[in-house]
């Protein structure tokens, strides 16, 4: 029986080991046992929009995947999707790896300096890549957006068999369209450039597809390593027709009353203290629920239906992917990881240069009645994304605890030694599992060369020791995990955070917080312990320098 193991993302520490171990056809029976890697992750899904973090959407095989597994209450990736599958399928830190920026996004004095290519570069080698080269088949279906070239492709990445959206977003439906400056999107299967069938929906598809790639390597004995990249729930809201009046009526009630149940469910799980209050809102007094119009509540509360929707559309094809695992005989020894890309997307069509409202008006029809159906382009924007990111501050793209902490769900059966169906408080972050998917495999990272090119070695730290229940702990308390993006910083050391985030949603400078007693943020201790704020600070530089980090200057 084919044993496989399915993976859902944490993170990990320094970690550089010798050549990997590269198996010759003769050695193979003897690691067919080895386990499957599936890797499920949900594109800006809100930390408390799943059943098993407190969210009223109906998610019943994430709900089993957790009363069998461990949900990871402290896991954090990057603040958007395209650092945070940097590092999780490069190793190295975002800066190091292409993403020291978004595509495109570069400031004129980061142009052409390196990590900020706008792609994953080939100063990192892939996980997946890695995996290959010591006997795993490798597939990738979904989100992609690490590069659009031929050399950036899956493909040319590790994934043997690969069914990819290039750009960052897409419509969920054939008609494809994503930005102003592209009229349609961009897929690829196996390295070529490919159309989409007139019946496509995103989940559908995906899940459709990786199925069919496990099912073409079924009986060659190898294991898997399986990236299942959703695009749901991002933007545009849309969902199949028999998903979109599901939720109809349930979030009447508006924004405001949605964050309150949302945090009163945390503190019932036992997530945050009774004490523990939201920070305040991003949005104006003028927009609380009480003070817009009836048409307004309306179409936004229909809004939160749709992505809904969309979320409980994603669960039913997961199920998918488990009940082909189980009738196959291969969920018995499968670890599976699910979680997040990064926190809940507050902002949306409209408010960048890639999608300006008017050419969303001048080309979709997001009337009321063609909400989330083919044609429309509408998200649901910061009231309903605090509701999700409940009960932190902000969310994506900041590096605020709204914008970098993730639901995560690992389900092992009965390899986890450690004590399942409950949450887990154990620090973690994208970086560590590149290195756990390498132990598994029972191989390791080259170090820092490659083939003959010279790379950067892998920064996370197993989680697998801990796992087995060989280790009490993942992280220290001296250990340091830094992020930056669009000049918004932090650094966490312990259970101390610093961030800086200028602009309208932050002051500029250093704020100090102790994440334990204060996970919302509210409480900036910068003046009153200048000793822990100075020691945070001189943390930021040593990483700053040690990944080649460089401050946008836009003027």
């Amino acid at each position: 029986m084919k044993k496989i193991l399915v993976l859902i993302i944490f993170s990990f520490a320094l970690y550089s080991c010798d050549a990997p171990k590269v198996l010759d056809p003769a050695e193979q029976l003897k690691v067919d046992d080895r386990p499957n890697i599936l890797l499920i992750m949900a594109d800006d899904l809100g930390y408390s929009d799943i059943g098993p973090f407190g969210g009223e959407i109906s998610t019943p095989n994430l709900d089993a995947l957790a009363a069998g597994g461990i949900k990871m209450s402290n896991l954090y990736a990057a603040s958007a999707c395209s650092p945070t599958r940097t590092m999780l399928l490069g190793g190295a830190d975002s800066h190091r790896g292409g993403m020291g920026t978004m595509y495109n996004d570069q400031a004129p004095n980061q142009v052409g300096q390196p990590g900020y290519e706008g792609y994953m570069n080939h100063d990192v080698v892939s996980v997946a890549t890695l995996l290959q080269d010591t006997g795993y088949n490798t597939y990738m279906t979904g989100k992609w957006h690490l590069g659009y070239e031929d050399d950036q492709s899956p493909k040319a990445r590790g994934f043997e068999r690969s069914f990819g959206l290039l750009q960052g977003g897409s419509s969920h439906f054939d008609d494809q369209p994503m930005t102003v400056q592209h009229d349609k999107s961009w897929f690829r299967e196996n390295g070529k450039m490919v159309g989409l069938p007139e019946d496509f929906f995103s989940t559908q598809f995906y899940t459709d597809k990786m199925i069919n790639y496990m099912e073409l390597d079924e009986e060659d004995g190898k294991p898997f390593f399986a990236y299942l990249a959703y695009t749901a729930p991002h933007w545009p809201l849309q969902a199949p027709t028999e998903y979109l009046d599901k939720y109809k009526g349930r979030y009447d009630a508006g924004y405001e009353n949605l964050t309150k149940q949302r945090h009163k469910s945390l503190q019932d799980l036992g997530l945050i203290k009774e004490d523990i209050q939201m920070p305040a809102p991003a949005y104006p007094q003028t927009e609380s629920w009480e003070n817009i119009s009836e048409q307004q509540k309306k179409i936004d509360a229909r809004e939160m239906e749709i992505y809904a929707a969309m979320v409980d559309n994603m669960d039913f094809h997961i199920g998918r992917v488990l009940d082909y695992l189980e009738a196959s005989g291969q969920r018995e020894n499968t670890i599976i990881i699910f979680m997040s890309d990064n926190g809940a997307a507050g902002f949306g069509p409209g408010m960048a240069k890639a999608f300006p409202q008017d050419w969303i008006d001048s080309n979709f029809d997001n009337s009321f009645e063609n909400m989330g159906k083919k044609g429309s382009y509408i998200y649901y924007g910061p009231h309903w994304a605090r509701a999700g990111t409940a009960p932190s501050r902000m969310f994506k793209g900041f590096s605020s605890e709204g914008g970098l902490k993730v639901p995560g769900i690992i389900n092992w059966g009965d390899n986890l030694a450690i004590k399942t169906g409950g949450f887990n408080d154990q620090f973690v972050t994208v970086h560590d599992l590149p290195v756990t998917f390498l132990e598994i495999a029972e191989t390791q990272h080259p170090g820092t060369s490659y083939k003959g090119r010279d790379v950067y070695p892998y920064v996370g730290t197993s989680i697998l020791p801990y796992l087995s229940g060989k280790q009490e702990s993942i992280h220290g308390p001296t250990d340091i995990v830094a992020w930056e993006l669009h000049d918004r910083m932090a650094v966490r050391k312990g259970d101390w955070k610093i961030i800086k985030i200028p602009g309208t949603y932050g002051t500029g400078d250093w704020e100090l917080f102790n994440i334990k007693n204060d996970p919302g943020e509210r409480n900036d201790l910068s003046t009153k312990n200048l000793t822990k704020l100075s020691e945070l600070i001189a943390d930021w530089e040593t990483y700053a320098l040690e990944n080649g980090v460089i401050t946008p200057e836009w003027k």
